[in-house]
């Protein structure tokens, strides 16, 4: 069997809470022999600032590179609002996905059974809810030059953020998700902004051409990002496979995650190109939510994102479906006992905390794995 090399990178606010629960699944792996996992922790956003006036250092990095997966819980938080731009705590973030050139990011929006009526929309809408967003991460606006502010004198400043995409970018992640479509029900939505966008025209344009050429078998449908953010909330189960932009995405799967019942059930995964000589890419795995200081250390938040994360580690990283889908089962079959974190709570059931809803889900693995 072999060992799979954690690099756990618990950062701010809830993140190392949820992280701690993390640590106790992966312990069970390796007592139980359902795999073989070390694991070093490390600083990075805000905690990372504190110690070294740096959002992640350069030694972490390294360590980054050198893992067969990075665990990344969460960073922020009002304590670092008055950093320099540079070492603000997402700075952290933002390098680890450009260094580790993590180009495809893959958010999952599942609606549980148990947890049809904690959405915001109606139970027909999102029961048996399963669509995956897959968002370009290492392009587009957030990456583009020039970025500036510029002080135009008589207190005017012009601020500029440019949308930069060339055609591998979207050759690369279009690949990413017909890929995926053809194991799931073999559908891809590519959403962009082609009516005002120079870089949605070419998006569609070599989205369009790479289908043609490679994926014919695989239904292809456009969409402008606006129509689909509505689509999501009107009539989500229409979507298999979502494929757009960074800054598209990034807003997409918010909204997706709340279909879901709450943020802290969304994980997600970034993934690079795989190396041709070893076989492994490299990738990071982290809930979408953010390190909500307002419940920081109070043992609240929802460990399911998280716990979820690195089920699709196993998947993606790691080809441990079976145990992938062993998380996926305890983590439902938790949720339909009843037992809730205060984010999605509702009549009837009991309110529990971070700690006892990941020990809930661990409890739910011994059973299943027998």
């Amino acid at each position: 069997m072999a060992t799979h090399k954690l690099l756990l990178l618990p950062g701010d606010g809830i993140g190392p809470e949820v992280m701690a629960e993390v640590k106790k699944l992966i312990k069970f792996f390796n007592d139980k022999g359902l795999g073989r996992f070390e694991t070093e922790d490390g600083l990075v956003g805000g905690a990372a600032y504190d110690a070294h006036k740096v959002a992640i250092t350069d030694e972490t990095m390294d360590k980054a590179k050198a893992a067969d997966a990075v665990i990344f819980g969460a960073v922020g938080g009002p304590k670092w609002d008055g950093v320099a731009y540079d070492v603000r705590p997402e700075a952290g973030l933002l390098r680890l996905r450009k260094d580790l050139a993590l180009y495809a990011n893959l958010r999952p929006a599942v609606t549980y059974p148990a947890l049809a009526d904690a959405s915001s929309l109606k139970r027909e809408l999102v029961e048996g809810l399963d669509i995956m967003i897959v968002r370009e991460l290492t392009g587009g606006v957030y990456f583009g030059e020039p970025k500036t502010i510029t002080d135009l004198g008589n207190g005017q400043k012009r601020a500029i953020d440019t949308q930069v995409y060339d055609t591998y970018e979207i050759e690369r992640i279009s690949r990413v998700a017909f890929e995926l479509a053809r194991k799931r029900r073999n559908k891809v939505t590519s959403m962009e902004k082609r009516n005002v966008m120079k870089s949605g025209l070419l998006w569609n344009e070599v989205v369009t051409q790479v289908h043609q050429r490679e994926f014919k078998d695989v239904q292809l449908e456009h969409m402008l990002a606006d129509a689909g953010g509505m689509q999501l909330v009107r009539n989500p189960k229409q979507f298999d496979v979502i494929v757009t932009d960074n800054l598209f995405g990034d807003m997409l799967s918010d909204v997706a995650a709340m279909l879901t019942g709450s943020l802290g059930m969304l994980a997600s995964a970034s993934l690079g190109e795989v190396n041709p000589k070893t076989k492994k890419r490299q990738a990071l795995y982290e809930p979408v939510h953010g390190s909500a200081p307002d419940i920081a250390g109070k043992g609240l938040a929802n460990p399911i994102a998280m716990i979820a994360s690195f089920g699709m580690a196993l998947r993606y990283s790691f080809n441990m479906g079976k145990e992938a889908d062993l998380i996926d089962q305890a983590i439902a079959a938790a949720l339909a006992s009843g037992l809730r974190t205060g984010d999605i709570a509702g009549p009837g059931t009991k309110t529990v905390g971070t700690a006892e809803m990941g020990a809930a889900i661990i409890g739910e693995m011994e059973k299943l794995s027998g």
